[in-house]
């Protein structure tokens, strides 16, 4: 089978790699639709993401979706031909963490496409993956585009748990990527009274102001624009930082009212935090990692039509244009989520 591997920066190969057979609580999956998440973007553009290093060929993804080719020993509730979304998280259930219920702390977690330990968990993006049962969520309804969103919008569901009560409340947003706009989507349907999103690009304020925003804002060409917030010691109840970048995190404290809830998705390395401004105001800063549970909750979300995905999907290439997709991926000028079709 043909598998999309990354052996150093920019030097992204289609090669063939052995095709699994599953076994007992196993299904294969002929993988239909890879979705190119900024992780996979960060070790084709600089072979790594901060400290943690490609030391081996590893094939990418972790956002994807395929249909059922078989099922081992002990498989049920799930079908030839099915369309499944598979969730990336794969915690050992043995570790500390995992008994307390922290499966996205598990010590012994095996995430697709990651360099963290060594050798490298090997990704998902290939054209046939073997997949434990319980990683699969029914997609029945969806497209496979819609089912390969399943991952970022886990990540965006965990994060607005995080974030507490969003009912009622006034959000920022900061970076308008793929997750910035996924947690409008999960504000908008936790009843967020106002969301205000801030980015650089005007392609991808359009887009938050399509899918959600009440309000965009260039923060480049409006660098103050930000500021008839800061009244009064601040406005906002909830940021959500998807940048990674200290310039955003510091405009977002400074427009939050005091004791309201910074929720870090944005993963760019360390970057300075505004500590004082943080005590001054009695702020929350809450991490938010990965996902687990989310997962299968965010696929019935998009079942049930409650969160529409299918207008973040703006390209869909074929595999052998995998290198012009992560281009593309990485355009913010003119892609929000870029896919690649294996089948």
């Amino acid at each position: 089978m043909k598998s999309l591997v990354i052996h150093a920066p920019r030097d992204l190969r289609i090669e063939d790699t052995p095709e699994e057979t599953p076994g007992p609580g196993e299904v294969q999956v002929a993988i239909a639709t890879g979705g190119i998440c900024g992780s996979d973007l960060h070790y084709y553009q600089h072979g790594g993401i901060g400290t943690i290093r490609l030391k081996e060929p590893m094939i990418l993804g972790h956002e994807v979706s395929g249909h059922i080719t078989a099922l081992g020993d002990g498989v049920s509730g799930l079908k030839l031909g099915q369309l499944v979304a598979v969730s990336p998280s794969r915690p050992c259930h043995a570790c500390a963490y995992c008994h307390e219920g922290k499966l996205n702390h598990c010590l012994n977690m095996r995430f697709y496409g990651s360099a963290m330990p060594f050798p490298h968990i090997q990704g998902a993006f290939r054209q046939v993956l073997v997949a434990d049962q319980a990683q699969c969520a029914p997609a029945d309804g969806l497209s496979a585009g819609e089912a390969a969103m399943a991952e970022p919008l886990a990540v965006c569901l965990h994060g607005a748990r995080q974030a507490g009560e969003l009912l009622g409340k006034r959000v920022l947003v900061t970076g308008c990527g793929p997750i910035g706009l996924l947690c409008i989507l999960a504000a908008r349907r936790a009843g967020a009274a106002e969301i205000v999103a801030t980015d650089l690009t005007d392609f991808t304020l359009k887009m938050a102001a399509e899918n959600g925003a009440d309000r965009v804002i260039n923060s480049g060409k409006e660098p103050e624009a930000l500021k008839e917030y800061e009244a009064d010691k601040g406005t906002f109840d909830v940021l959500f930082e998807c940048t990674g970048v200290a310039p955003a995190l510091a405009s977002g404290i400074a427009a939050l009212r005091p004791r309201g809830t910074i929720v870090q998705l944005g993963l760019g390395g360390d970057m300075q935090v505004p500590v004082q401004a943080i005590t001054a105001k009695e702020l929350q800063l809450r991490g938010s990692f990965r996902f687990h549970e989310e997962f299968f909750t965010g696929v019935e979300l998009m079942r049930k039509g409650l969160i529409d995905v299918k207008p973040l999907i703006t390209q869909t290439l074929d595999l052998a244009n995998a290198v012009a997709a992560f281009e593309l991926a990485a355009d913010r000028t003119q892609a929000m989520k870029a896919q690649i079709a294996f089948g």
